[in-house]
C-alpha cells in the first residue's frame, strides 16, 4: 500500500535518535504555565499531541532568569525544583511515544516588566518598559544562566532544548544593529553581535553532551528597519552549526514588525522560500515554518526541497491528531487551523490561557471532554451556523440522536459570507471539517427547510437547541429606507452590485470585512509573491530585513468606514490582527472615521456630524453594518409547549459575531446536556 504523504511520514535520523516523522509541533505559549495545576493540564495537552503522532514538541518558552520573564511570574527554569514540577509534562509524552524539547526563551526588551534587559537600552515599541543594557559581566552570567537551565531541562526529563534566537528577542536583539548599540566584545562588528548566541549554544553542547537536541531558532527574515542583513544570517547559522546545534529551525519577523506573518490572510507557506535559501549554506537539517497547515502543502514543501522537516504551531492547537489522520490518510476529517489568533495569540497577549477558535479542548482536555451519555436522547438542533455545527457534532459523539435543521441549503450560517473577504478562504476549510464529521457521526440534516413549532412538536424531541443567529439591526435615520441603503447581507450573501463611492456604518469585524470584500481587487492568498510584493518583503534580500517599498494596486471604489463612538477604528478587532486590518484599508485609501453622528440619507448621499461639521458624504451607497439582535422566534412558543429549549450562539448574545463563543458554547453544551 502506497503511503500517503511519503516525506512528510518519513522518519528523521539526527545520528543519535531519531525522529518519526518530519512534523514539528512549533512553540506557543498556552498560558497553563503559570495556571493553579497548569502542569498537569499542559501534560494532558502535550501527551494527547504526541498521542496524535507529533514528530517532535517544542514547549512554550521558558526563561532563563527572572530578567527574561516575559511577565511577572511567567514560566522559568532556574532551580531543581523547577524541573521536577515539568516532569510531570515529560512523562506524559514520552509514555506515548513522543519527544519533547523545551524551549529557553529570554524575552529582553520584550519583558513586560520593570527588569527587562537588553543589549543596549533601546526602547521596544510595542512594550512600555525601557529595558537596561546589560553589563559585559551580566552578558557572560546570562549565558551561564542559558546553560543551567538547559542541563535542568535535560535532568527534567526534556530530549532537548531550542535556543530562540529570533522574534526579536534577546539574542535577535544583540544580532542586530537596529538595537545593539555597544562598543564592546559584544557590539559593534558582525563578530562580536553574533558572539551571545554562539556562546550560548557552544556551553548548552558542552554541558548537555552529544545525545541531546539542540535545535536554534534563527531569525532568517527580520523584517524591521535595521534587521540583519542575508550574509549576516548565514555567518550565524554556519557559527550555530559549527557550535553543535542539532537542528536551525525558521523564525520569521520580529513581533514588532509591521508585516502580517502568521495571519490567515498570509499565504500558505509564504515563507519557506527563505529556508530553501538556507538550505544551500548549510548541512544540519533545516525546520520551515509559518502558515503550513495541512499535510498537502507540508509534503509539498518539503518534496520541494524547501526544507528537512515542517514547524506547525496552532495547526495542532486545531487538531492534536493531524498526523494520525494524515497517516490514515483522512486529510478530510482533519479540523484546519484558520489562523485567525483570536483564541491562541490574542488570548497570549492578553495574559488568559489560549485555546483554538475551531477546537474548544485545546488546552481543555481535562476539562471539556466528550464521554458517551448516559441517557441517550432525540436532540433537534436549528441553525446549522457555528454554534449548532459545533453543538451537534460533539452531541452526537456522545452518542444523542441529533437532526439539525436550517432554511438555507448549505450549512455555515454567517460563515459562508466571512469566507468570501479576501484573505478568509480559510473559512472553507471549516466548513469542510464539519460537513464530514456530521457525516462522520451520524447526524440528520434538514436543510432548506423552514422549521416550525409543529414541525418540532410532531418529532417528538426530547430537548431543542435553538442556534438561530442574527439579524442585523437596521438604521432608525430618516432615509433609512433609500435605494441607496444596504445591509451587509445584501453585499456578502446576496451579492447585489455597489457602486464606486460608498460608505459603511459601522467599524466592528463586519464593518472591516465588508470594507476589504469593496476595495480588494482580488484575494492574495493564492499568489504568494504578489502579497509579499504587496507588503514590500523583498525576496532578493537586497536590503536590511529583506524590506522594500510595498507594491499596492489602489483601488477605484471610494470607501468610508465610519464609527459613533470616539475610540480609535477597529480598537476592538483582535489583538494580533487589529493592526492588518487597518493597515490593509490603508493602503487603499479608505477613510476610517470616529466620533460620526448620524443625521439623514437622501438622494445627494449620507449626511453627518464630524467634529461638530455637518457633512454631506456624496455615496452612491450605505452600507449598514450597525449591529445584529438575537433572532429567536421560536424560543417563547417552544417553552409553552413544555419542551426544554437551549440558546446558544448570536441567538443567546449577538452583540458582535463572535464564532469563538459561539463553538465554545455548542460545545459545552454538547458536553453537559
Amino acid at each position: 500500500m502506497t503511503t500517503p504523504y511519503p516525506h512528510l511520514l518519513e522518519p528523521l535520523d539526527l545520528g543519535f535518535t531519531t525522529l518519526r516523522n518530519r512534523t514539528l509541533m512549533g512553540s506557543m505559549h498556552l498560558g497553563l504555565e503559570e495556571e493553579k495545576g497548569g502542569f498537569d493540564k499542559l501534560a494532558a495537552f502535550y501527551a494527547e499531541r504526541a498521542k496524535g503522532g507529533v514528530g517532535l514538541i517544542v514547549t512554550g518558552g521558558i526563561s532563563p532568569n527572572i530578567s527574561g520573564w516575559v511577565a511577572p511570574f511567567a514560566g522559568r527554569m532556574t532551580r531543581s525544583r523547577h524541573a521536577k514540577k515539568h516532569r510531570v509534562i515529560t512523562d506524559a509524552v514520552h509514555e506515548e511515544g513522543g519527544k519533547i524539547c523545551m524551549q529557553i526563551l529570554h524575552s529582553g526588551r520584550y519583558g513586560y516588566h520593570p527588569l527587562a534587559v537588553s543589549a543596549s537600552a533601546v526602547k521596544s515599541p510595542i512594550t512600555p518598559f525601557k529595558p537596561r543594557a546589560l553589563s559585559s559581566s551580566s552578558v557572560r552570567s546570562t549565558i551561564k544562566d542559558y546553560v543551567k537551565c538547559a542541563s535542568l531541562a535535560q535532568k527534567a526529563g526534556y530530549d532537548g532544548v531550542e535556543v530562540m534566537g529570533s522574534e526579536g528577542y534577546l539574542i535577535n536583539q544583540f544580532f542586530c544593529e537596529r538595537t545593539n548599540h555597544r562598543d564592546d566584545e559584544w557590539g559593534g562588528s558582525l563578530e562580536n553581535r553574533a558572539r551571545l548566541a554562539i556562546e550560548v549554544v557552544k556551553g548548552i553542547r558542552e554541558k548537555a553532551g552529544d545525545n541531546f537536541i539542540i535545535i536554534y531558532r534563527l531569525s532568517m527574515l527580520d523584517l524591521v528597519e535595521g534587521g540583519a542583513q542575508w550574509d549576516e544570517v548565514v555567518y550565524l547559522a554556519k557559527e550555530i552549526e559549527k557550535a553543535g546545534a542539532t537542528l536551525i529551525n525558521t523564525g520569521i519577523g520580529w513581533h514588532e514588525a509591521r508585516v502580517p506573518t502568521i495571519s490567515t490572510s498570509v499565504p500558505r507557506a509564504a515563507f519557506t522560500w527563505i529556508t530553501q535559501r538556507m538550505k544551500k549554506e548549510v548541512s544540519l537539517p533545516l525546520i520551515t515554518t509559518n502558515r503550513i497547515n495541512t499535510p498537502e502543502i507540508a509534503e509539498s514543501v518539503l518534496a520541494e526541497g524547501h526544507a528537512d522537516m515542517v514547524s506547525m504551531a496552532r495547526p495542532f492547537l486545531a487538531d492534536s491528531h493531524f498526523v494520525e489522520k494524515a497517516k490514515r490518510n483522512e486529510s478530510k476529517y482533519i479540523n484546519t487551523c484558520i489562523a485567525c489568533n483570536q483564541a491562541c495569540l490574542d488570548h497570549a497577549f492578553e495574559q488568559k490561557r489560549a485555546s483554538c477558535l475551531v477546537n474548544p479542548q485545546a488546552c481543555y482536555e481535562t476539562e471539556l471532554t466528550f464521554s458517551e451519555a448516559a441517557e441517550k436522547k432525540k436532540l433537534a438542533v436549528v441553525g446549522a451556523g457555528p454554534a449548532g455545527l459545533a453543538f451537534a457534532m460533539y452531541a452526537a459523539s456522545r452518542g444523542h440522536e441529533i437532526h439539525l435543521f436550517d432554511k438555507a441549503t448549505e450549512i455555515g450560517g454567517q460563515f459562508n459570507y466571512a469566507k468570501q473577504v479576501p484573505g478568509k478562504e480559510e473559512f472553507y476549510e471549516t466548513l469542510r471539517f464539519f460537513k464530514n464529521q456530521l457525516d462522520r457521526v451520524g447526524v440528520t440534516q434538514h436543510l432548506g427547510q423552514e422549521v416550525t413549532v409543529e414541525t418540532l412538536k410532531s418529532q417528538h424531541f426530547d430537548e431543542v437547541v435553538l442556534a438561530t443567529g442574527i439579524n442585523p439591526r437596521a438604521l432608525t435615520i430618516e432615509g433609512h429606507d433609500h435605494v441607496k441603503v444596504m445591509s451587509y447581507l445584501d453585499v456578502l450573501r446576496d451579492h447585489k452590485s455597489v457602486g464606486k463611492s460608498v460608505a459603511v456604518i459601522g467599524a466592528g469585524g463586519i464593518g472591516f470585512d465588508v470594507a476589504e470584500y469593496l476595495v480588494e481587487h482580488e484575494s492574495l492568498a493564492t499568489d504568494k509573491d504578489k502579497w509579499l510584493a504587496h507588503w514590500g518583503i523583498d525576496k532578493t534580500y537586497a536590503h536590511a530585513g529583506a524590506l522594500t517599498e510595498k507594491a499596492i494596486e489602489p483601488t477605484e471604489r471610494k470607501v468610508y468606514l465610519l464609527q459613533r463612538k470616539t475610540s480609535k477604528v477597529g480598537k476592538g478587532l483582535g489583538k494580533t490582527t487589529g493592526w492588518i486590518h487597518r493597515q490593509s484599508l490603508k493602503h487603499h485609501n479608505v477613510q476610517m472615521i470616529n466620533g460620526v453622528a448620524y443625521q439623514k440619507i437622501d438622494d445627494e448621499g449620507l449626511h453627518v456630524i464630524i467634529n461638530d461639521e455637518p457633512k454631506c458624504l456624496a455615496v452612491d451607497n450605505v452600507i449598514v453594518c450597525a449591529g445584529q439582535e438575537p433572532f429567536k422566534p421560536l424560543q417563547a412558543p417552544l417553552e409553552e409547549t413544555g419542551i426544554t429549549v437551549h440558546i446558544i450562539g448570536g441567538a443567546d448574545v449577538a452583540a458582535e459575531l463572535d464564532a469563538k463563543r459561539a463553538i465554545r458554547q455548542g460545545a459545552e453544551l454538547a458536553a453537559s446536556i
